[in-house]
């Protein structure tokens, strides 16, 4: 089931900072990996916090029942399309009991344009028969990463016309192999790259919101274009709105952020509460968003980040380590949990407006990208504080 990924770029992507105002990591371009038996994690958030205002208390209760991911099996993959899987497998004793905190969690698999149009739908069929056990109520989780060009190259040219059939018939594809199964789908990691497209084109935005109407019209799935984070684009949500708009984000449940940077979860979560409001400003309300957790234990702006290259941050030694990488809150949508030390706002925000915490960032690998860094690994497992 493996498929080719590419290797990662060693050159950063500075293109973006003149119009963000924050240099961003490169995305991951590799085949990743997701989930597939179980995971008791998808518990829906129940109401907020006593200390939330009356409004903010009526709207999460009526929200209880409205979550797609919530009250149901999360599937989690097992096989060699993780490059987590077989060096958990192979190990034993501490090590296999600290790689399982990353192989044996709900992730979210990539899949992008290292698989050809002529087999994505064969990989997706495998994947998910794998990730559910055949079950088509277990959610399965998934990440399209497939517009080309796309971070530093959509700066500097636009998609060919080969290019976007391509991308329209290997889409078509992807869906008719997701069908009925129950998905959750982040569209488009790196969102803000859209920000830097030659003459202010919207020809790759209108790709990606020909995939969120695509996947947004199946039963049930449910599509989380990505946004961006916290600290990028410049921590402007009406960016990160004007974005989602281009992208099609009325097609899709809502949007993701996080991907691959190491913010904070609770400046998400305000980041993402000022998102959704901007969206209903200009006419497309009731959206929600998802944020990755896996990368961000010790949570910190991007431009913060040690190690001489922010892509392949330094990961924390010790749990009493600040400034680092380590793994995050595991996969729920239990997100209002006093467990994670939230402040009473931000628990009654994460009610509202919070489908999940997912992992679909991966920084067990080197860049982000590949291959799987075993070093790496277990370090994020030894020191989070989860």
């Amino acid at each position: 089931m493996s498929s080719p990924t590419p290797r990662p770029r060693s050159r950063r992507h500075r293109a973006l900072v003149a119009v963000t105002g924050l240099l961003v990591p490169a995305a991951v371009a590799a085949a990743a990996v997701a989930p597939a038996v179980t995971s008791s994690a998808a518990t829906a958030a129940s109401t907020p916090v006593a200390t939330a205002s009356g409004a903010q208390a009526r709207a999460a209760v009526a929200r209880a029942g409205d979550n797609p991911l919530a009250g149901r099996r999360w599937g989690v993959y097992k096989g060699l399309a993780d490059q987590a899987w077989e060096p958990y497998a192979r190990s034993t004793g501490t090590d296999r009991a600290l790689l399982g905190k990353i192989a044996l969690r709900p992730k979210a698999k990539w899949f992008g344009g290292w698989i050809p149009d002529a087999d994505i739908a064969r990989k997706v069929d495998q994947y998910i028969e794998n990730a559910s056990g055949g079950d088509r109520d277990t959610l399965v989780q998934m990440t399209v990463f497939r517009v080309k060009p796309w971070e530093h190259d959509a700066c500097t040219r636009l998609p060919t016309a080969a290019e976007r059939a391509s991308y329209r018939r290997w889409t078509d594809r992807f869906a008719s192999a997701v069908g009925s199964q129950h998905t959750a789908v982040i569209l488009q990691p790196d969102g803000p790259f859209a920000l830097c497209v030659p003459h202010g084109s919207k020809v790759p935005s209108g790709l990606i919101a020909y995939a969120a109407k695509k996947l947004g019209a199946l039963p049930n799935t449910s599509v989380y274009i990505d946004g961006g984070a916290s600290d990028w684009p410049s921590k402007r949500p009406d960016q990160a709105a004007q974005i989602l708009l281009w992208a099609g984000v009325r097609y899709a449940r809502g949007f993701a952020l996080n991907s691959t940077h190491y913010s904070r979860t609770v400046d998400n979560i305000d980041f993402g509460t000022r998102v959704v409001s901007e969206l209903a400003a200009r006419g497309v309300p009731g959206k929600h968003f998802v944020i990755n957790t896996s990368s961000n234990g010790r949570g910190f702006t991007f431009n913060d980040a040690r190690g001489g290259n922010r892509d392949n941050a330094k990961v924390c030694e010790t749990r009493a380590e600040r400034v680092c990488v380590t793994l995050g809150i595991p996969p729920t949508t239990d997100v209002a949990n006093p467990r994670w030390r939230q402040s009473a706002l931000h628990r009654a925000r994460a009610t509202a407006h919070v489908d999940a915490y997912l992992w679909f960032g991966r920084p067990w690998l080197y860049m982000q990208a590949d291959p799987f860094v075993r070093s790496r690994a277990l370090a994020l497992a030894r020191t989070t504080p989860w």
